[in-house]
């Protein structure tokens, strides 16, 4: 008992107590969000994280925002059985109804009120209630990298993005060409649209390479990552450490192959103004936020593909 006591204090410590805490729910209106999920046939509701990314950090002092808008905003949805996983990637762009800001880009809603105004924005968007908050800023994305050893990504041509030239093929990048690599935005084709499909497509080769050459049986290299990724994070205060501990535990049978990226389905981009937006597909986002209320998109994954993005803006 002791042992599991001692080995519980320090994975709390280590890793859980390294995590940054935001009030990310600060004056939000109860009432007014979506109903929280309820459980289904496997004891569980689903569980749905608002993933951003972002060059500075939510932790900011009271009453203040964070000083950039966000290059990165994913739902992350934990179905109630554990064993599935979507990710979908909003894009930054998209024209959206900002609560008390009228019509605006959606990581405007960052930029103008931090996390708990571009929560309320989401939660209007989709219906979706969002059930925790995470923010990962880039130099810790840099950490987070090089920690695994870099990673494996397929450049379909080649391009350049500040110092770094990626070739057509398989490049191995280390934490800064990694950083560049998703980031880049001009010199693409499809631009942002194909900004998005390179995050994914990181985010598949850090699962790979987690699951696959045995970093999780390696208690190095688990440990580098592991303090990397916490020291990169800022998580919402109502995800206490025990509630991550039974997190972890809930999903360590969640395996690459069960976890499905996704896109907001779009159907253009244009103008509003002096801004270049993107305009969503009504009817099929609202089918797809329907299947996440319900807990059935694994089911209909199919019906959403490569074509939630346009190839290359209109």
């Amino acid at each position: 008992m002791l042992l599991v006591a001692g080995g519980a204090w320090y994975l709390t410590n280590r890793y859980a107590g390294n995590l940054e805490r935001v009030d990310a729910f600060a004056g939000l209106d109860e009432s007014q969000r979506p109903a929280q999920a309820t459980a289904g046939p496997a004891g569980q509701a689903p569980l749905t994280f608002l993933v951003v990314g972002s060059d500075t950090r939510a932790d900011v002092p009271e009453g203040e925002t964070p000083d950039g808008r966000s290059d990165v905003m994913m739902l992350v949805r934990f179905t109630g059985d554990r064993q599935n996983a979507q990710v979908i990637s909003l894009p930054r762009d998209s024209w959206v109804p900002v609560p008390g800001a009228g019509m605006a880009k959606l990581n405007a809603a960052y930029a103008w009120g931090g996390p708990s105004l571009l929560i309320q924005s989401v939660e209007s968007l989709t219906g979706v209630r969002i059930d925790h908050y995470a923010a990962i800023d880039f130099q810790g994305f840099v950490e987070m990298t090089d920690a695994l050893g870099g990673v494996d990504v397929q450049v379909a041509e080649t391009t350049s993005n500040g110092p770094y030239t990626y070739t057509a093929g398989l490049n191995h990048l280390d934490g800064e060409e990694a950083l560049y690599y998703v980031r880049q935005r001009y010199g693409l084709e499809g631009g942002d649209f194909d900004r998005v499909k390179r995050q994914q497509q990181y985010l598949r080769s850090i699962f790979t390479k987690l699951s696959e050459q045995n970093v999780l049986s390696d208690m190095g290299a688990l440990d580098g990552f592991l303090v990397a990724l916490t020291d990169a994070m800022s998580v919402d205060e109502t995800l206490g450490n025990t509630a991550l501990l039974d997190m972890a535990y809930d999903l360590r049978s969640l395996r690459p192959g069960a976890v499905t990226f996704l896109t907001a389905p779009v159907a253009g981009t244009g103008r509003e103004g002096a801004q270049s937006v993107v305009y969503l597909d009504a009817a099929r986002s609202e089918q797809m936020w329907e299947y996440l209320r319900t807990d059935s998109l694994t089911e209909h994954v199919a019906e959403f593909g490569e074509d939630t993005l346009p190839a290359v803006p209109n």
